[in-house]
């Protein structure tokens, strides 16, 4: 099974491009951020997230606390490095078990951060999808009720996108919100190349 990763920094419509991919060509997407959400949840990941943080990470019905969470990793490097330790090697073999289950010619990985976390070893290639940085902030300014500042602030934490450009093996120019068919047009360009390689 082809797995390729396609990623994009905030704001720049990779969900919006994986919909397309998962709904109108059959590819199966795998939505990281979804998968490790359910992540917590699992029984192991749970006890090791309480022995390192402390039984109120979670709330008594099982879920997890995520204003606490977000409370004790804020300023602490290493915390946010321990959850990764934790739920990177699980998400990534649950992926590649996922793979191995889909009856499609290549799956694809939706993450943001998968040129940061260095996982691109891991795909047969990368899709970066992208838009102007005046597009993505007006995007996540509409979609999170935010201002300028908080968007900002939040870019700041992932690669600028010449480095990623410079490091995909395909690109989507996604700037447009209002033009589908041209969207779909690349899509579909992107989907006969990854055919082939």
């Amino acid at each position: 099974m082809k797995k390729f990763a396609l990623t994009g920094n905030i704001g720049s419509g990779k969900s919006w491009v994986s919909g397309l991919f998962e709904k109108r060509l059959d590819i199966p997407v795998f939505y990281s951020d979804i998968e490790a959400k359910r992540l917590y949840l699992r029984t192991d990941i749970r006890a090791a997230m309480k022995e390192r943080f402390g039984q109120d990470v979670y709330f008594r019905n099982g879920r997890l606390n995520r204003k606490r969470l977000s409370e004790l990793v804020f300023n602490d490097a290493q915390a946010m490095l321990d959850i990764e330790k934790l739920l990177y090697p699980a998400l990534n073999a649950y992926f590649l078990q996922w793979a191995e289950n889909q009856d499609a010619p290549y799956v694809l990985y939706e993450s943001a951060i998968i040129l940061e976390k260095h996982l691109e070893s891991l795909f047969d290639g990368v899709v970066m999808v992208t838009a102007s940085e005046e597009t993505r902030l007006r995007r996540v300014m509409l979609r999170d009720h935010c201002d300028e500042a908080a968007v900002r602030q939040r870019m700041a934490k992932q690669w600028p996108e010449e480095e990623k450009l410079a490091q995909a093996d395909y690109i989507i120019f996604h700037d447009s919100d209002d033009d589908d068919e041209a969207l779909l047009e690349q899509v579909l360009r992107v989907h006969e190349k990854l055919l082939q390689d």
